[in-house]
C-alpha cells in the first residue's frame, strides 16, 4: 500500500510540475521570438526608410553599403524589392542569404521560405511581418521578415530580411535547461516529502497490519504500539488496542473456565470410578455386572474427556514461550518410546529415513506431543498387520531437501510453509478415511463415522493442531498412496 500511496503522489507530482514548465517554457520561447522580431524589424524598418528616400546613384550605394554592413556582422540574408518584385539591392552569403532570395523570388524550395513569401506579398500590399514561428531549441533555423518600403498606397517596395536564429534559439535551449533542472530539483524535493509523509500515514496502519496478523496467530497479547500519524489513525489504534483487550480478558475467561471445570470434575470423577471398582466385588454375575461395566468405561471415557479438554485449555493459553527444539532427537525418542506399544497392537511402526541435525524453533517438546498424538490415532484406528511409517526431514525453496519425501497436501497459507520448514510426516496403509471426511479430523471431538465406537475424546488431533498452530507451523492431513492416511506436521525451522 505504501508504494501505491507512492505511487499516486509522485504521479500527482510530476503530472504538476509539467502542467507549470510547459506553459513556463512555451512563454519563455514565445517572448523571446518576440525580442528578436522587435530587434530585427527595427533594422528593416531603418533599410525601409534608406530605400524610400533612393532617388540617385549614391543613394542606391548608402543602402548597399548599410545593407551589407549588416548582413557582414549578423550573418543574415537582405534583400530590397521594387513593386514589382525585382530585385534593388542584395546583401549576404550562405544559407540566410538564399533564404532571403527565395523569399523575394516566390520561390519556395526550402522549409521556412514559404512563409517569407508571404511575408513579403504582405509587405509589397503595406503591412509589416508581425509574427514569427515560435523559436524553439530545434528550430528553425532560419526566419524571414519583411517590411514595406514608404506607407498606404505609396509603397514602392519591400526591404526582406532573413535572419539566423542561432543566438535565440540558444537561449531558449538554456532557459529550458534551467526550468527543467528547476523542475527536477522541486520534484524531487517534493518527492522526498511525499515519501516522508508516506511513512508517517503508513507507519501505524503497518502497526495495526502486524498487530492484527499476531492476534489472529494467536497471541492475545499482541498490541499496536505506534503513537504517530494522523488523529485518525491513532484513535483507530486506541480502539483497536480496547478490543484487543476485551476480546482477549473474554477468551482467557473462556479458557479458565474450561480449564477450571475440567480440574474441579477429575477428582469427584476419580472418586467415583474408585468406587465403581470398589463396588464390582460384591455385585453378583448377571445383567448387573455387565451394566456396572458399561458404567464404568464410561466414567473412564469422561475421565479421558475431562483431561483432553483440561490439556487443550492449557495449550490454547499460549502461556509457554518459544524455544529452540531438537525435532530429529525428538521423533527418534517417541518413536522408540511408542514401538512396544505398536508390536502388542500387531501393527509394524518404521522410522524411514530420519534426517539429523533437525531444529525448529516451537513451544516446547511441541514435536514429541504433536508425535504422541499421531501415532496414539495410529494405534487404535490401524488395523493389525498393517504398516506405519515416521519420516523427517527438512524442506527449502518449496522443494523437499530432506528425505522426508515428496511434499504432502497443500494446507493453509502460513510461516511454515515458506523457505526452511522442518517436516514431520506419519503415513499408514490402512483403510484410510473418505476424502469429503479428512476435514473434519483436526476438529474438536470429530469422529468418522465408522470409527464411532474406538475409545478416545476425539481431541488428540485437535490438540496437536494448536501446538503446531501455536508453533508457528501448521498440520495438514490427506490420504496416502495406494490407501492409508497421511498426517504431516510442518514447523519453522531455525537457521
Amino acid at each position: 500500500m505504501r508504494r501505491r500511496l507512492l505511487a499516486v503522489l509522485m504521479v500527482l507530482m510530476g503530472a504538476a510540475a509539467l502542467l507549470l514548465c510547459i506553459p513556463l517554457a512555451d512563454a519563455y520561447a514565445r517572448g523571446r521570438t518576440e525580442h528578436l522580431l522587435l530587434q530585427r524589424r527595427s533594422e528593416a524598418v531603418r533599410f525601409a526608410d534608406l530605400a524610400d528616400r533612393m532617388r540617385s546613384a549614391a543613394d542606391r550605394a548608402e543602402l548597399s553599403a548599410e545593407i551589407g554592413r549588416y548582413a557582414q556582422l549578423y550573418g543574415a540574408g537582405v534583400v530590397v524589392v521594387d513593386s514589382s518584385g525585382a530585385t534593388v539591392a542584395r546583401a549576404g552569403t550562405g544559407p540566410a542569404a538564399e533564404a532571403a532570395t527565395d523569399a523575394a523570388t516566390d520561390d519556395s524550395p526550402r522549409v521556412g521560405t514559404s512563409d517569407g513569401a508571404d511575408a513579403r506579398r504582405r509587405a509589397l500590399t503595406g503591412r509589416s511581418t508581425d509574427r514569427l514561428p515560435t523559436l524553439r531549441p530545434w528550430g528553425p533555423r532560419t526566419v524571414v521578415l519583411a517590411e514595406p518600403v514608404g506607407r498606404d498606397e505609396r509603397v514602392s517596395g519591400a526591404v526582406l530580411m532573413a535572419v539566423p536564429t542561432e543566438a535565440a534559439r540558444r537561449d531558449v535551449t538554456v532557459r529550458w535547461s534551467l526550468i527543467a533542472a528547476g523542475a527536477f530539483a522541486a520534484f524531487a524535493a517534493a518527492a522526498l516529502v511525499a515519501a516522508g509523509i508516506t511513512r508517517w500515514l503508513m507507519r501505524p496502519v503497518l502497526d495495526l497490519d502486524r498487530a492484527v496478523e499476531r492476534l489472529t496467530a494467536g497471541s492475545l497479547n499482541a498490541r499496536a504500539v505506534s503513537d504517530t500519524g494522523p488523529p485518525e489513525l491513532r484513535h483507530l489504534r486506541k480502539h483497536f488496542n480496547t478490543m484487543a483487550e476485551a476480546m482477549a480478558d473474554s477468551i482467557g475467561r473462556q479458557r479458565d473456565f474450561v480449564a477450571d471445570a475440567s480440574h474441579q470434575l477429575r477428582n469427584p470423577l476419580a472418586t467415583l470410578v474408585l468406587q465403581l471398582e470398589n463396588v464390582e466385588p460384591h455385585i453378583a454375575p448377571g445383567p448387573g455386572l455387565a451394566e456396572h461395566g458399561r458404567a464404568l468405561d464410561e466414567a473412564e471415557r469422561l475421565e479421558e474427556l475431562l483431561d483432553g479438554l483440561l490439556a487443550l485449555a492449557r495449550v490454547e493459553s499460549g502461556t509457554a514461550e518459544l524455544s529452540e527444539e531438537d525435532v530429529s532427537r525428538a521423533v527418534r525418542e517417541r518413536v522408540a518410546a511408542w514401538t512396544p506399544v505398536f508390536r502388542a497392537a500387531g501393527v509394524d511402526l518404521v522410522a524411514a529415513d530420519l534426517a539429523e541435525g533437525l531444529r525448529a524453533r516451537t513451544l516446547p517438546d511441541a514435536a514429541g506431543r504433536v508425535l504422541d498424538a499421531l501415532l496414539d490415532n495410529a494405534v487404535k484406528f490401524v488395523p493389525r498387520g498393517s504398516r506405519v511409517e515416521v519420516r523427517a526431514g527438512r524442506e527449502t525453496d518449496g522443494s523437499t531437501a530432506g528425505p522426508a519425501g515428496p511434499a504432502g497436501p497443500a494446507g493453509p497459507a502460513g510461516p511454515a510453509g515458506s523457505v526452511g520448514s522442518v517436516v514431520v510426516r506419519v503415513t499408514d496403509d490402512g483403510p484410510g478415511v473418505p476424502e469429503e471426511h479428512l476435514p473434519l479430523l483436526l476438529r474438536r471431538f470429530a469422529r468418522s463415522p465408522e470409527h464411532q465406537n474406538v475409545p478416545g475424546s476425539g481431541l488428540g488431533l485437535a490438540i496437536a493442531d494448536e501446538i503446531a498452530r501455536i508453533s508457528g507451523g501448521r498440520l495438514d492431513v490427506g490420504g496416502h498412496e495406494p490407501h492409508g492416511l497421511m498426517v504431516e506436521l510442518r514447523l519453522p525451522a531455525c537457521g
